[in-house]
């Protein structure tokens, strides 16, 4: 079974005074581009089957304006994760998911979809490793077990930043 795996940033937040930065909201521009983001993911995508997201406020501010109603479980992890720590999250998932939603932050989405991707020369590697802003979409597919994913062994099929 091929295995999809979607690596999103949280839409653009806003900075309100003496609001710690785990608890910022997202921004009204954050929250459009997260429901263009939600409007894409149905159009091109293959259903979402789980989703991990941030304990963040503005990450579960995102997957609500996205629309996706797959099951979801919140990681307080995935806020200031590290690429091998948003890996290891993603191998823990059951194998009976095609579709993987991540929902977390700068710069443990692009870093990890960079790690994960074996087509590092592609056009859509290129565009990701210049730029990954916010409710920005990282597309890669697996040919292995959730388990045995690793350095190098997806390809990223599509990078794709809503508008």
């Amino acid at each position: 079974m091929v295995r999809t795996l979607i690596l999103m940033r949280h839409g653009k937040s806003g900075y309100p005074a003496g609001v710690d930065d785990h608890e910022r909201p997202l921004a009204p521009r954050g929250r459009r581009e997260a429901a263009l983001a939600g409007d894409w993911l149905r159009e091109t995508q293959p259903a979402v089957d789980a989703v991990r997201c941030s304990t963040a406020t503005r990450t579960r501010q995102t997957l609500d304006a996205t629309g996706i109603t797959a099951p979801v479980v919140y990681e307080r992890g995935i806020y200031e994760a590290s690429p091998r720590r948003l890996i290891e999250l993603v191998q823990l998932s059951d194998d009976d998911i095609s579709t993987l939603m991540l929902i977390g932050h700068a710069p443990g989405m692009p870093w990890t979809a960079w790690e994960l991707a074996g087509n590092r020369d592609s056009d859509a590697a290129m565009e990701l490793s210049r730029k990954f802003p916010t409710s920005a979409l990282a597309v890669l597919t697996f040919d292995r077990p959730w388990a045995q994913i690793g350095e190098g062994v997806g390809e990223l099929v599509t990078f794709h930043v809503p508008r």
